[in-house]
């Protein structure tokens, strides 16, 4: 316990960014001598903090809603849809509004589906990718990479969560989560009547995928998150190692 505690807060002062002090850290933490791998423990902890706090925000209702950063927006395709939207019939304002806001109630609905796959990609990290991380490497950045834990959880993660998000929204889109009418059904409506006067408007049809569209934004809205995780470990470290030492003993108790 004692070891894991100062890995901890070695972490803590490697997130900070000073790479010459990491020779001193490995070689002495008080009495106790620290192996580059138990480091890495430390890292795999506050990462797992990190990923954890990221689904579960977004899987509250209007963790993607409410939130400008990562709220889902109809595709650019259907843009034309609300440009002409008084010359569509059947169309109107509050249509688009329970749209918008039943994709975002189904991206929220799939990011329960992150955590797991998150933890798994964290414990299968190896003691040179932390020993990275830790340094701010990335494939991504030629410097400092303050987000290179999110990064490497994108390279490791992108296609489990993509086969794990789709089938939960595809679930989600068919629910009757907005004024007892499924997104699936509400936007097949929208883009019917639109697709009838297209035509008609000199504009081509539309025939966006709105599963696929919703899960990949909802993937890119997830690993925003996370990178806003990773930079908070990184601006305030010693915080975030007090919050996993409170989690480590609660779960002792």
């Amino acid at each position: 316990m004692k070891k894991a505690i100062i890995s901890i807060f070695l972490v803590s002062s490697l997130f900070l960014g000073s790479c010459e002090i990491l020779t001193q850290i490995l070689q002495s933490a008080g009495s106790i001598v620290l192996t580059e791998a138990e480091v890495v423990e430390g890292l795999k902890k506050a990462l797992s903090i990190g990923a954890e706090s990221s689904s579960t925000i977004l899987h509250k209702q209007n963790g993607y809603f409410k939130d400008k950063a990562v709220k889902i927006f109809l595709p650019k395709e259907a843009n034309v849809i609300i440009d002409n939207i008084s010359k569509i019939p059947g169309v109107g304002q509050k249509t688009v509004d329970d749209v918008i806001l039943s994709i975002n109630r189904s991206a929220e609905d799939a990011a329960s589906q992150a955590k797991p796959i998150f933890i798994d990609a964290i414990k299968s990290m190896t003691v040179t990718d932390g020993m990275n991380i830790l340094r701010g490497k990335s494939n991504y950045s030629q410097s400092f990479d303050s987000t290179a834990a999110t990064m490497y959880l994108k390279d490791k993660t992108y296609g489990k969560l993509k086969a794990a998000f789709a089938p939960k929204i595809n679930t989600s889109l068919n629910k009757k989560l907005v004024g007892n009418v499924s997104t699936n059904k509400a936007w097949g409506t929208m883009v019917n009547y639109y697709n009838k006067v297209a035509p008609f408007l000199g504009k081509p049809k539309i025939t966006t995928n709105l599963g696929a569209f919703v899960t990949e934004r909802a993937l890119d809205g997830l690993f925003l998150k996370v990178g806003e995780e990773e930079r908070k470990i990184r601006r305030n470290p010693l915080g975030y190692a007090s919050e996993i030492i409170k989690k480590v003993f609660s779960n002792i108790n």
